[in-house]
């Protein structure tokens, strides 16, 4: 009886925490009022954020919106989003997760975008109170969520209208102030193309002219902002050329980057320590936004 008290007892304590920490980390429609072409109302329909505090006395002003990876048909939610979120908590960056609809499920191109672009916004509109600098807002994406952040960091000049969905929000700039890209899908060469993600994000015979305007290593301006990346050697899933050539375009467009390529580590490591030093990408990545004054 003893240990049923006990047990009972320990159970409401767990819940409580989890309540507790749900309601620290409260999860946000980008759209309350229904996002821009919503097929339905279901929650694959409605996009949102999750908020990731730190603690009050190590938050530094920093933000970063998170994009998971999953091929554009799934979100690895937890490897490639609590995990993170939860690291740079630790070091001081408030950190938003970013649930974006997916063109598996209706949303093609430039729905994911659209999403990114707003969440962007939205965490910039709301940086007083978040007491965060609008000025250092970055995103971030692992695999075809680093294609999204990739396309969002490049394509903020020519955002995607909202219609009638329009509100001050929009207003705000949706330029990403840095970039972090981890194993990233980011062009459509076929060549070196990630052939799931590209079917998904555009269909199975795309024109030439959206395929180039999605690859975005051809849309590298003076203005897109800096970047770091991070790949494996031996990632068979999604090219290395794919970081390569971004960095390049980078570097052609005096673009502050930073490039690093490990021997091994596969694809969709995130921080698992059984990929090696891959792993350790987040201490270089927390090294470089010290360097560029993030």
């Amino acid at each position: 009886m003893k240990q049923m008290v006990m047990g009972m007892v320990m159970a409401g304590l767990l819940c409580s925490g989890a309540m507790g920490a749900a309601e620290e980390r409260p999860v946000i429609e980008l759209w309350p009022d229904g996002a821009p072409g919503a097929l339905g109302q279901a929650d694959q329909d409605k996009p949102t954020i999750q908020v990731y505090h730190p603690t009050s006395d190590s938050a530094g002003g920093t933000a970063v919106v998170i994009c998971p990876g999953g091929g554009y048909s799934g979100l690895a939610m937890d490897h490639e989003g609590r995990q993170i979120a939860e690291w740079f908590n630790s070091v001081g960056v408030t950190a938003f997760i970013l649930k974006y609809r997916l063109p598996a499920r209706g949303y093609r191109h430039p729905f994911p975008l659209m999403d990114a672009q707003r969440a962007i916004r939205l965490v910039r509109a709301r940086a007083e109170e978040w007491k965060i600098n609008p000025d250092r807002i970055g995103i971030l994406g692992f695999s075809a969520g680093g294609h999204l952040a990739s396309t969002a960091a490049t394509h903020f000049n020519q955002p995607v209208p909202t219609g009638e969905n329009a509100d001050a929000i929009d207003a705000v700039s949706c330029r990403p102030d840095f970039q972090i890209l981890i194993y990233p899908v980011i062009s459509m060469d076929p060549a070196i193309v990630h052939r799931g993600s590209r079917n998904n994000l555009l269909g199975q015979e795309p024109a030439e002219e959206l395929l180039r305007l999605v690859s975005n290593e051809l849309q590298i301006t003076a203005q897109t902002p800096p970047a770091f990346l991070v790949h494996a050697n031996d990632d068979k899933g999604v090219l290395p050329e794919n970081s390569i050539r971004y960095y390049l375009g980078l570097r052609q467009a005096n673009v502050p980057a930073e490039l690093h390529i490990f021997l091994k580590g596969g694809h969709g490591f995130g921080m698992r320590p059984s990929a090696g030093p891959a792993a350790g990408w987040p201490a270089l990545c927390r090294q470089w936004l010290e360097q560029m004054g993030f």
